[in-house]
């Protein structure tokens, strides 16, 4: 139990609006009403990614800033012999179901890509900052604002959505150093925000068609430095539900 100094710099932040994994980078998410946290991440999550095997840099994954249509393949099904929740199929934005293990989806992408690919599995997830993110549904509002859209959760693609009891966009950045504390148990699962959410040209991207609209990332630059949500880690495994209160720790 935390003790009574802790307690005291406890806050509830908002409760759990929305909970998504992304089995294959850069693919479409699967929401789900409830996840279980593991030390790396969600499990499931970001545990497969195309690698391109003409490139030789440090980070040679293939992402929707490269291939925007990537966005549009959707894993379907669940492997149940699979130790965390795993997809079996993949829907291409053609309308094709393909095996996930097969080398039919690797062959698809590939040529949509227009260079050689593989399609690699990954034990404890491949990410680019940190292993799970989070962002308040106030954020997403208060860029639309600035865009003049009502725009889609999907685009920021974040783990875990957070509905804040505040309007107040980009709270967020308030919560570096703190940690988030799910469901109304203090011993809940518990993570540790690490650093503001830098973004890309992905949050450009429409979810269903895969256009691009700059405005949405020039909004982002304009309002708070191209940074929207956060990065976590960690702390304390356990299982997070939509609709569970979230309480952030700070001190």
């Amino acid at each position: 139990m935390l003790n009574v100094l802790t307690r005291a710099m406890m806050n509830h932040v908002g409760h759990v609006h929305e909970i998504v994994r992304y089995p294959v980078k850069s693919m479409a998410g699967i929401p789900t009403r409830s996840a279980f946290v593991g030390w790396h991440g969600l499990q499931g999550d970001r545990r497969f990614a195309f690698r391109r095997l003409n490139d030789k840099s440090g980070f040679p994954w293939l992402s929707a800033s490269r291939l925007p249509e990537l966005l549009l393949y959707q894993p379907l099904g669940l492997d149940e012999n699979a130790e965390e929740p795993a997809p079996t199929h993949v829907r291409t934005p053609d309308g094709l179901t393909l095996s996930l293990a097969g080398t039919e989806l690797q062959n698809h992408v590939a040529e949509k890509f227009g260079s050689p690919l593989e399609l690699m599995k990954f034990k404890h997830g491949i990410f680019d900052e940190a292993s799970m993110s989070v962002i308040n549904l106030a954020t997403i509002a208060g860029i639309g604002r600035e865009v003049g859209q009502d725009l889609d959760t999907r685009r920021f693609r974040a783990n875990v959505v957070i509905a804040s009891e505040l309007s107040e966009p980009f709270l967020e950045d308030g919560w570096i150093g703190g940690r988030l504390v799910f469901g109304g148990d203090e011993d809940g699962p518990m993570l540790s925000v690490t650093m503001r959410d830098l973004r890309c040209v992905m949050v450009n991207l429409d979810p269903d068609t895969a256009k691009q609209d700059p405005r949405v990332m020039k909004a982002v630059v304009r309002l708070n430095e191209n940074n929207a949500g956060a990065y976590t880690t960690v702390c304390r495994m356990g299982q997070i539900s939509v609709g569970q209160s979230v309480s952030l720790i700070t001190g």
